[in-house]
This record gives structure tokens, C-alpha cells and sequence, in this order.
């Protein structure tokens, strides 16, 4: 599909894929605020079409794949703190690193000390990336958990129509689901 023929609505959905709220990405493409107007425009098939398309083209542009990121994920996910150093127990520098392992670093800093005589001492610090979300997100996405739902009801001693029963459900699962 190429871009919309109204402009307005081509510059909403480059809004929206930009990150914009919804009605922030309205405004800005130069539509009037009112009342649920962006969504309504946001609801339009050949808009959400054409959010779809732009979001595509984005991932495709930035090689942004499930693939990449569960590669990335897994980088972070099965880091290995003893690999970063060599035989002697000594840090390997960063452009010895396999990519694996550089990946699972958010940070490093090396702080230099004088210890008097001519000796110097250095001291790095490294940051890792956090593992256990990374391993939480590869298990999400593999479906390896599963979230119980209990729902708790009173019996109602009471006659009551069947839509009427129906209704008194209906409120309380959602008042249940608000709770969670």
C-alpha cells in the first residue's frame, strides 16, 4: 500500500508508528482535538492497515527480527562471567570479547590509581545486563509459563432470572479482574 492520499491521515500514521499517543499523533497531524476522534480514526481499516505496513517497513529497515531479539535475549540470558577472563585470570580487553559475551555487557569502566613508586593499579568495573528478565522474556515467549486464574463467586440462596444471574457474574468477574 503506498502512503495515504489524505495527508493528514498519512502524517497520523507516521505518528503513531513514531511512538506518538494516539490522539498526540491526531493533533500533530494537524486534525482538531475532540472527543474520541483519533480513535475513531485509529479504528479505520485502511489506517490500521497503513500503521501496519509503516511498522513492517520499520522492523525491516532495522533488521528487528523474533529471531534477533530471543538471540539477543539469550546473549544476556546465558552469559558466562568466568569467559571474560583469559588463562591467568587477568579481563580480556572488549575487542577480544566474542560478540556473545560483549552483548551481555551494559557497561564497563576502568578506573586507574596511582599506588605510589611508580605503580599503577586498575580497577574495572563492569556492569552486566540484567539476566533474569532476559530469561523471563525467552520464557514468555516460548510459552514456558502458565497464569492461573481463580475466580471466587457467592452463592446467591436467591430466585433470579437467568439474565439477571448472568449480569450479577458479569460484575463480579470484573470486579475479580480489576483486583489482579
Amino acid at each position: 500500500m503506498a502512503a495515504l492520499k489524505i495527508l493528514r491521515h498519512e502524517r497520523y500514521c507516521q505518528g503513531v508508528v513514531e511512538g506518538k499517543t494516539s490522539d498526540r499523533a491526531y493533533i500533530d497531524a494537524g486534525f482538531k482535538p475532540g472527543r474520541n476522534n483519533a480513535a475513531r480514526l485509529r479504528a479505520k481499516e485502511n489506517i490500521q492497515t497503513r500503521i501496519e505496513e509503516l511498522q513492517s517497513h520499520a522492523l525491516k529497515r532495522h533488521d528487528v527480527t523474533v529471531d534477533r531479539i530471543i538471540e539477543e535475549f539469550a546473549k544476556i540470558g546465558f552469559f558466562d562471567i568466568r569467559k571474560i577472563f583469559d588463562e591467568s585470570g587477568n579481563l580480556k580487553l572488549p575487542s577480544e570479547l566474542p560478540d556473545d559475551l560483549a552483548g551481555a555487557i551494559s557497561g564497563l569502566e576502568i578506573v586507574t590509581a596511582q599506588k605510589g613508586q611508580g605503580k599503577v593499579e586498575y580497577v574495572a568495573k563492569i556492569k552486566l545486563a540484567d539476566k533474569r528478565t532476559a530469561l523471563d522474556s525467552i520464557g514468555k515467549h516460548l510459552h514456558m509459563f502458565k497464569e492461573d486464574v481463580t475466580v471466587k463467586a457467592e452463592v446467591v440462596q436467591k430466585t433470579v432470572s437467568d439474565l439477571e444471574l448472568a449480569r450479577r457474574l458479569a460484575f463480579l468477574m470484573e470486579k475479580r479482574a480489576n483486583q489482579l
